[in-house]
C-alpha cells in the first residue's frame, strides 16, 4: 500500500449541496456529481508539484448522484482533486479511469498547468486501437490541482455602475495583452488583473470614454498539446477547464487562491470608476477536445452527462464548435453547472454581464437551435441572471447555427451582419447602400420584432478574432504562418482591402488612404444606432502584421504596443472625440428604432435619406448596384430619450454623409432657405474633427471626398425647416461603376 493511504483523516458524511469545495468556517464540504460512476475518491495534496496524492479519501455517501464528504480539519488553501471509478468503455460513451487525477468542475481556484505527456490521456497513445485501450499510468504529477478558497472579501460598499445598454461603449480587451508592454505601469502589475484595475489603466479608459470592458476569457483554461508541441499557447483562452476559477496566469499576487481576491479587487476598482465588467464566457465546449483528447475533468467524471455524444456511436462526440466536443446543456446537471457558474460570477465576483461564445451551441436540442431551450428559460426566470447584460455570439459551426437576429428578447447579439456590411461598403462593393441604411439605424431588419430594441445589436467592425483595424486596411490576405498550421487557420473571407499594397509601405498616398479608411470605419461605428464595441488597441493603431487568428500568439504580435508616434496619438484623439460626441448627443443612441415617419404632433421626421442632389432616396436608388453615396439626416427632436422628470430630451439635428466611391462627389445640403449647417467632422482631414467648423447654407454644395464621410450639425434654423427637402435640388447621376471597374480602381 502506498504511503498516500496512511495518513488518518477525520471525515463526516457531509452534504450534497452546494457542489464543489465549500469552506464553512469549521471545515470543508466536498461534493461532486457523477451519475454513472461506481466510486469516487477525494485526493489531497500539500504542494502543486506533488508527484502523488498525500491522502486519498473514499467518498462513501451518495445523494441524488452527488458524492460528498465533510473534512472538519481542512482549511482554505487545501489542494485537492478527484479520482472517479467506473467502466472504461468508449464505445458505450464511458471513459472512467481512476488512474487520472481530475479537476473539480466547481473549483473556485486552480493551481498549476498541464504538463503534456502521454499520461494525460485516458487511453494508450499510439495503440493500434486508438482510444479503446485504457492507460493505467498515474498522472497526478502533471495536472493542475483544485484549491479550497475562503470567499470572504471587503467589497468596500461596491456598487454596480448599472449603465443602460443603449448608453454603453464596450471595449473588448485581453487582460494580459493590454498592459504587458506598458512601461509606465509597475512591472509587477503588467499583464495582470491588478494592472487592468490600476489607476493608470482606469485613467486611460476614462479618458477614452468606454463604459464597459469585455474581457476575453478569464476562466481557467489549458493550452492545447498541439500548441505546446510547437512552443505556442492558447493565448485567447477559449479552452476552458474551470468555469468558476479565474485564470491563474493573470494574477500578480499569487496562484494559490490569491487570483480570486485580485480579480475581485480589479472589479471593485473599475466599478468605483463607473466602468462595468463583462466576461467572454465559453460554455459551449471544454478543453478536453474530441475522443482523442486528454482526460482532465468532465470526461473522467461523467462523459455521458457532460457532452453531446453521437447517438449511434457514443464513442465519438458531436462537434458544433470546431473544438472536438460540445457541452450538453440538455442534461440538468450540466445546465446547473453553467447557471451556477454564471450566478457565482455575478454574486461573488460582481461582474456585470456576459458575452457567450458560440451561443447557438448552448441552445441546441435534437432538432437544432431552439429559442425555447431550457438554457434560455432558466436564465429568463432567474432573478439574478435575467438582470445582467446578456450578449450572444449568435452562431456556431453546426447546421443552422447562424442565428443572428433570432435570440430571445432579453438578449443582445454580436451583429456579424453589421461587421460584414460596413466592411463591404467601405471597400467599395456594389449594391450595399440599402443594407448600410439598416446597419446605421440599429439593424431593424434583424431586431425590430418581438419588442426588441436597437441595443439588441452590438455593432462592431473589428473583434479579437480577425484582422485588427490597421490590418483590415493593409492586407488582402491573412498571414498566419507563425501559428504552425501552414497558414490554413483563420478566416479567408475578411472583406479587407490593402489600399493598393499588401503590408507596410512608404507610399504617402496609400498611407493617407488607409488612415482615412480607419476614420471611416470608426465614424460609422460610433454614429450608428445600437451599441458600439471597440476592439482594444485599434484606437492605438495596433497591428498583428496580417495575422487574423492570433489565438496562440502570447507575444508582441498580440500585446499592445504603447510606444506611439504623432500619427497614432492623432488617431487616438480622434477616437476619443468620436466617443465623446456620441455620449453628448442622445440622437445617436436612441433606445427605440427610427421609423422614417413624422414624429407625432409635429412635422418632423426622425430620419430622412438624401441623394447628393438633395433629393430623398427613391426605391430605384436604394436597390441600384451603383449607389455608393448617401446622406442620413437625424432629427434632434426625436431622440426618444427622457430626463429624470420623464420629459423629452431635445438634441441637435445632424446630417451624416458617406461616400464609398473613389472620387469626390458634390452633395447639396438639404433644408429651406436661411438654414445654416456646420461641418464638424470630415474624414478626409487627417485630424477628422475640424478645429474650426466650416459653415454652409442649405442648398450649398459640399465637396464630399472620395472614400470619406462628413458630419454636419444644424447651426441655425428650425429642425422642421431642416427636415424639408432642399429648396435647391438638382438631378444627380450616380457614378455607374461596375464591380470590375471598382476592383481596377482599388489596384490603382
Amino acid at each position: 500500500m502506498r504511503g498516500a493511504f496512511m495518513t488518518p483523516v477525520k471525515t463526516f458524511r457531509g452534504y450534497s449541496y452546494p457542489l464543489g469545495a465549500t469552506w464553512t468556517g469549521d471545515g470543508v464540504n466536498f461534493a461532486i456529481f457523477s451519475q454513472h460512476a461506481t466510486g469516487v475518491e477525494l485526493c489531497l495534496f500539500d504542494s502543486v508539484n506533488n508527484t502523488e496524492d498525500n491522502v486519498r479519501i473514499p467518498l462513501k455517501e451518495r445523494t441524488g448522484h452527488v458524492w460528498h464528504v465533510f473534512l472538519p480539519d481542512a482549511r482554505p488553501g487545501q489542494l485537492y482533486g478527484f479520482r472517479v471509478s467506473g467502466p472504461y468503455d468508449p464505445e458505450r460513451g464511458l471513459r472512467f479511469n481512476n488512474s487520472k487525477l481530475l479537476l473539480d468542475p466547481y473549483a473556485k481556484a486552480i493551481a498549476g498547468a498541464v504538463s503534456w505527456a502521454d499520461e494525460m490521456f485516458g487511453y494508450v497513445i499510439g495503440d493500434e486501437k486508438q482510444d479503446l485501450t485504457q492507460d493505467f499510468r498515474d498522472n497526478a504529477w502533471g495536472v493542475p490541482k483544485s484549491i479550497v478558497i475562503d470567499t470572504g472579501f471587503d467589497w468596500q460598499g461596491d456598487k454596480r455602475p448599472a449603465i443602460p445598454l443603449h448608453e454603453s461603449v464596450i471595449y473588448e480587451v485581453h487582460v494580459k495583452g493590454f498592459s504587458k508592454l506598458w512601461r509606465e505601469m509597475p512591472e509587477q502589475l503588467r499583464g495582470t488583473y491588478a494592472g487592468l484595475g490600476s489607476q493608470l489603466a482606469i485613467d486611460y479608459f476614462k479618458k477614452l470614454g468606454v463604459t464597459a470592458l469585455e474581457l476575453l476569457p478569464v476562466h481557467a483554461h489549458s493550452d492545447d498539446k498541439f500548441l505546446a508541441d510547437h512552443g505556442l499557447t492558447n493565448y485567447w483562452g477559449y479552452n476552458t477547464i474551470g468555469f468558476f476559477a479565474p485564470h491563474e496566469e493573470y494574477s500578480g499576487s499569487g496562484q494559490l487562491g490569491q487570483q480570486v481576491a485580485e480579480f475581485k479587487a480589479m472589479v471593485r476598482s473599475l466599478h468605483a470608476a463607473g466602468i462595468e465588467v463583462i466576461l467572454d464566457v465559453v460554455y459551449n465546449h471544454t478543453g478536453e477536445g474530441n475522443h482523442l483528447g486528454p482526460t482532465l475533468c468532465f470526461r473522467g467524471i461523467d462523459n455521458l452527462a457532460y457532452y453531446w455524444l453521437h447517438p449511434e456511436n457514443p464513442r465519438f462526440y458531436l462537434d458544433f464548435t470546431g473544438t472536438g466536443n460540445t457541452f450538453n446543456l440538455l442534461h440538468p446537471r450540466t445546465l446547473q453547472l453553467v447557471t451556477d457558474s454564471l450566478r457565482y460570477w455575478v454574486l461573488e465576483m460582481h461582474v456585470d454581464g456576459f458575452r457567450f461564445d458560440l451561443a447557438s451551441a448552448l441552445a441546441r436540442d435534437h432538432s437544432g437551435f431552439n429559442t425555447l431551450h431550457p438554457f434560455f428559460q432558466v436564465i429568463q426566470q432567474d432573478p439574478v441572471l435575467s438582470q445582467v447584460k446578456l450578449i450572444a455570439e449568435p452562431w456556431d459551426i453546426g447546421e443552422g447555427g447562424y442565428q443572428v437576429g433570432n435570440f430571445p428578447v432579453s438578449w443582445s447579439e454580436w451583429n456579424g451582419k453589421y461587421r460584414d456590411s460596413v466592411r463591404s461598403f467601405w471597400k467599395g462593393d456594389e449594391g450595399r447602400i440599402g443594407e448600410m441604411a439598416y446597419r446605421l439605424t440599429g439593424s431593424p431588419d434583424l431586431y425590430e420584432h418581438d419588442d426588441r430594441r436597437p441595443y439588441a445589436s452590438i455593432n462592431f467592425v473589428i473583434a479579437h478574432d480577425g484582422f485588427t483595424l490597421s490590418d483590415l486596411v493593409s492586407y488582402n490576405e491573412k498571414h498566419n504562418e507563425l501559428n504552425g498550421d501552414d497558414n490554413r487557420d483563420g478566416d479567408n473571407n475578411n472583406l479587407s482591402w490593402n489600399c493598393g499594397v499588401d503590408g507596410p509601405t512608404e507610399d504617402p498616398q496609400i498611407n493617407a488612404l488607409r488612415d482615412r479608411q480607419r476614420r471611416n470605419f470608426l465614424t460609422t461605428l460610433f454614429l450608428s444606432q445600437g451599441v458600439p464595441m471597440l476592439c482594444g488597441g485599434d484606437e492605438l493603431g495596433r497591428t498583428q502584421s496580417g495575422n487574423n487568428n492570433g489565438y496562440c500568439q502570447d507575444n508582441e504580435i498580440s500585446w499592445f504596443n504603447w510606444h506611439r508616434d504623432d500619427k497614432q496619438n492623432q488617431f487616438l484623439e480622434f477616437t476619443r472625440k468620436l466617443i465623446q460626441l456620441r455620449k453628448e448627443h442622445p440622437v445617436f443612441l436612441r433606445p427605440k428604432f427610427l421609423k422614417g415617419r413624422r414624429v407625432p404632433g409635429s412635422e418632423i421626421r426622425d430620419v430622412m435619406w438624401f441623394t447628393p442632389g438633395g433629393n430623398q432616396m427613391t426605391e430605384e436608388e436604394w436597390t441600384s448596384p451603383f449607389v455608393r453615396c448617401l446622406g442620413m439626416l437625424l432629427s434632434g427632436d426625436a431622440t426618444d430619450a427622457v430626463n429624470s422628470k420623464d420629459e423629452p430630451v431635445r438634441d441637435e439635428t445632424f446630417l451624416l454623409l458617406i461616400n464609398a466611391h473613389y472620387e469626390p462627389i458634390p452633395f447639396v445640403l438639404p433644408g429651406q432657405e436661411n438654414l445654416e449647417w456646420q461641418l464638424i467632422l470630415d474624414t478626409s482631414d487627417p485630424e477628422g474633427f475640424l478645429t474650426e467648423p466650416k459653415t454652409f447654407a442649405s442648398g450649398d454644395d459640399i465637396n464630399l471626398g472620395g472614400r470619406a464621410c462628413c458630419l454636419l450639425q444644424l447651426a441655425r434654423g428650425t429642425q422642421a425647416q431642416a427636415r424639408e427637402e432642399s429648396w435647391k435640388k438638382r438631378p444627380v447621376e450616380f457614378p455607374r461603376v461596375t464591380a470590375e471597374e471598382e476592383r481596377a480602381a482599388r489596384k490603382s
